[in-house]
């Protein structure tokens, strides 16, 4: 019975590794969304597009658009007032479903880099998008209070990096070994030849315990019985 077991974990295992490379090499369509304005911040407006040619090697095209004044401006507050700036993903499947993802990023460490971020889109085992995360290299952001139109004018439009990430192949444990191992020992202790090494505590420790709680507890239960004659 314990074989039948372990030939199925084994046989489970096998199945995951191979379920953990993308069955086929589709595409998405991923329509970028933000919110920009600080006293309206449920209001999105389109930023761009992000079209990944090839999912299993990644080939990207990004399209996005120009910063107005009225942005730049808006962007310029949200950063003034250490907020988020909040991005919505609209990710589009070549089976034309649909999924609304959020993900968002300081301000004005978005300012200070002058646009330029990354969008890491993971995806599951099937191909489908189960996260993105929107990321500012810049670890650094300083004061954001005293930005000038100087500094944000020369934000014109975004420089963005985008990178898919699949699901990783976990490892698959050496069941066949294992088995092997067992059925060893098993024929090993029929025919007698197993034998314990172990110290006497180590073989009768289960035995032992209970017997000095016992006493332990006896003693403590009664402190003047040695004084007692």
């Amino acid at each position: 019975m314990k074989q039948l077991v372990l030939l199925f974990i084994l046989n489970l295992a096998l199945f995951l590794n191979a379920q953990s490379h993308l069955e086929y090499d589709g595409w998405l369509n991923i329509e970028l969304y933000h919110a920009l304005d600080l006293h309206e911040p449920h209001k999105f407006t389109p930023r761009g597009n992000v079209t990944i040619t090839s999912l299993n090697t990644g080939a990207v095209s990004v399209s996005q658009e120009a910063l107005s004044p009225q942005d730049r401006h808006q962007l310029r507050q949200l950063a003034e007032e250490n907020r988020l700036y909040r991005l919505e993903a609209h990710v589009v499947a070549e089976d034309g479903s649909r999924a609304k993802l959020l993900t968002s990023s300081k301000a004005c460490a978005l300012v200070k880099s002058q646009l330029t971020d990354a969008l890491w889109v993971s995806l599951d085992h099937s191909g489908s998008v189960v996260g993105i995360t929107q990321s500012v290299n810049n670890g650094n952001t300083g004061d954001c209070r005293d930005l000038t139109n100087r500094d944000t004018d020369v934000l014109d439009e975004f420089n963005t990096d985008v990178y898919v990430k699949a699901m990783e192949n976990a490892p698959i444990p050496d069941t066949a070994s294992f088995i092997q191992k067992m059925e060893r020992d098993r024929e090993a202790r029929e025919r007698g030849e197993t034998k314990d090494n172990r110290g006497f505590f180590a073989k009768y420790w289960m035995y032992i315990v209970p017997v000095v709680i016992l006493v332990l507890i006896s003693g403590a239960t009664n402190p003047d019985a040695g004084g007692q004659r």
